[in-house]
């Protein structure tokens, strides 16, 4: 029997002998490859973080302290040994465990977890709860040193470090983020250097001179002398002079030495910093050889690291057409959030290395940045996930639209993502994108419209314009019907409306009741703000009946909109049905198990029309 198999809970790893963790190491890492090769997931980050996993469990209790993941990319070891093991023949499906660390599976996962750069406000936040309840417990955040680049985490290290709160930041850096890590953070990092034996020789000092008579007030003397002339001396680290004691770097993959600092640092009872360097995907040959590519990875062959997968996905059809767009004109740029491959722009960022800009996770920054190239004359195309794009809601009001300019958003993962469940799912940008006054919306539901409708976007509109398209590829729809409401199917019983990639749940919806005896009118739609509400109007003038198919949130939602305009036009239907995800957050799984859990799969809309046609018989 293995290592591993004896390792049902946190107290197991307390347990073990310090000679059998290497080898338990070796055997988590095999179990990460085959569970994630099997299901998809994170790999690179969890395998270059099996042995802080491991040396946080040996000096907290999880289940009383609070350890709050950033992200929670790096969570699996975590939940292995917090009795989740057998579970991980479900990771990131529906109905079984999550991606991500969610206080709803076990007592052991603090908070939730998903977007980046919030784990040490969050942290703190439970820290000054313990503090106000006079709690008994200890609060730690473990965060990357890409998540640094997000704005967020500056503003909680500012707070924290003033605050005086026992708190624990584990800085796990790795010099990646999914692709290497850009800006000034990263090379501060590169450069943080102070000795171990450093350390233990100032415990050491400490501990003595608590116990001589007038050594506390002689500690505190020297150590005010020692601070005065290393300031006059050395830079300080940017988190000491936040108020942090400093540790690092440590090496990530030396449990007994991350055992003892961890220990250290809960002894200062003070804001304390380990700063812990790892490597991504350690363990496994081809995650070290190409972290980036075993970031976010499908199904994939563990013997040979190859992924299974299919080519002409959105985002790649967006990289290559904002290529050829930029041949004929120079003023287009483009920017990200640490997502150049996931958004499509690695082919974009080698031949145009001077026009493409990566932020890092600063999506607001991104934003902000753009409105200021778009001020002076520029083209800048945005290209960020749907999820992540909420976060720079302000800059897109007050930064862009206000003033009109002509920022082009390319919102990339819009609509149901899969596997990585709630946190992840572009299911509110409709309603958020909606709300703002000069901004036109895109939904192409094709490859070819999504090449078309960037070029309008690019070329023709004047302000604020957003391109929305999802993951994956395109369905059944593979046409290009243009920018205006397209008729694809006459029909005279029902208008099926839909955007995007929703056309083929319309599309399959109008077979299924051809085949029950209606006729169907399916609209599609290409742009849906502004809306031409009078092709709707004479559909639905003609049917009597409306299906508004959506892969979004109920409120906000386009078929909210048609039908407030449908009342204010008088126009007298015999029902109308909105058919989209309701208000609720969708968990994780497949896209067609998500679908049809959603209900708005082309059967759940078909069964929706049914009930419109026969007065609910089909309840």
């Amino acid at each position: 029997m293995s290592i591993l198999d004896n390792i049902n809970s946190p107290d197991d790893i307390k347990a073990l002998d310090k000679s059998d963790i290497p080898e338990l190491c070796r055997e988590l890492r095999a179990f990460l490859v085959e569970s994630v090769s099997a299901s998809g997931g994170h790999l690179a980050s969890n395998l270059g973080a099996v042995e802080l996993t491991v040396a946080i469990h040996r000096v907290y209790d999880t289940k009383k302290d609070r350890l709050v993941f950033d992200v929670g990319h790096q969570c699996y070891v975590h939940k292995i040994f917090t009795g989740r093991r057998e579970a991980f023949k479900n990771l990131r499906r529906l109905g079984g465990i999550s991606g991500f660390p969610k206080p709803c599976e076990s007592e052991h996962d603090a908070f939730i977890a998903g977007h980046a750069s919030n784990s040490i406000s969050v942290a703190l936040g439970m820290a000054r709860a313990r503090t106000l309840k006079s709690g008994k417990y200890d609060v730690l955040a473990l965060i990357g040193d890409w998540a640094l680049t997000g704005g967020l985490s500056y503003e909680a290290l500012n707070d924290a470090g003033a605050s005086g709160e026992p708190i624990v930041i584990i800085l796990n850096d790795n010099g990646m983020s999914i692709t290497k890590n850009v800006g000034g953070m990263a090379r501060l990092l590169s450069h943080q250097r102070i000795k171990p034996a450093y350390y233990s020789f100032k415990l050491w000092y400490r501990r003595v001179m608590s116990k001589v008579p007038g050594g506390k007030a002689f500690y505190r003397f020297t150590h005010k002398i020692k601070t005065l002339l290393k300031g006059a001396i050395f830079h300080c680290t940017v988190f000491e002079e936040m108020g942090f004691q400093y540790f690092g770097p440590v090496d990530g993959h030396d449990v007994e030495k991350l055992t003892n600092y961890l220990q250290w640092a809960k002894n200062l009872r003070a804001p304390a910093l380990i700063h812990v360097t790892t490597v991504k995907g350690k363990g496994y040959s081809y995650s070290e050889q190409a972290p980036n590519d075993y970031h976010g990875v499908g199904r994939f062959d563990p013997s040979t690291g190859i992924e299974h997968q299919s080519e002409g996905t959105f985002s790649e059809i967006f990289g290559s057409a904002l290529c050829e767009l930029v041949e004929k004109d120079r003023r287009i740029c483009a920017i990200t959030a640490a997502m150049e491959a996931g958004t499509g722009l690695t082919e974009f960022a080698s031949k145009y290395p001077n026009r493409f800009f990566d932020v890092a996770i600063a999506e607001e920054h991104a934003v902000a940045m753009a409105a200021g190239m778009a001020k002076q004359g520029l083209v800048p195309v945005v290209a960020v996930y749907s999820t992540f794009l909420q976060r720079a809601y302000d800059m897109i009001l007050h930064d862009v639209a206000i003033q009109n300019l002509h920022v082009v958003f390319a919102v990339d993962r819009a609509g149901i993502v899969g596997e990585d469940g709630e946190t992840h799912h572009g299911v509110f940008d409709v309603s958020y994108l909606s709300s703002v006054p000069n901004m036109t919306i895109l939904c192409p539901a094709s490859g070819a419209e999504l090449k078309s409708m960037l070029e309008y976007a690019v070329k023709m509109v004047k302000g604020p314009v957003a391109v929305r398209y999802p993951r994956g590829r395109e369905g059944v729809y593979t046409e290009s019907a243009g920018i205006e409401p397209t008729v694809l199917r006459e029909g005279s019983d029902i208008t099926l409306i839909s955007y995007g990639t929703m056309i083929n749940s319309s599309l399959r919806a109008a077979d299924i009741l051809s085949e029950n005896g209606y006729s169907a009118e399916v609209i599609k739609l290409g742009q849906i703000k502004p809306l031409d509400m009078a092709p709707i109007i004479a559909s639905v003038s003609k049917t009597g009946r409306l299906i508004v198919a959506e892969e979004c949130v109920n409120e906000g939602s386009l078929g909210q909109k048609i039908s407030s305009a449908l009342a204010e036009q008088g126009v007298v239907s015999q029902g109308i049905r909105l058919v989209n995800i309701g208000s609720r957050f969708v968990p994780q799984g497949s896209m067609s198990e998500l679908y049809r859990y959603c209900g708005i799969d082309g059967e759940s809309v078909a069964h929706e029309a049914l009930k419109l046609l026969e007065g609910g018989r089909h309840e």
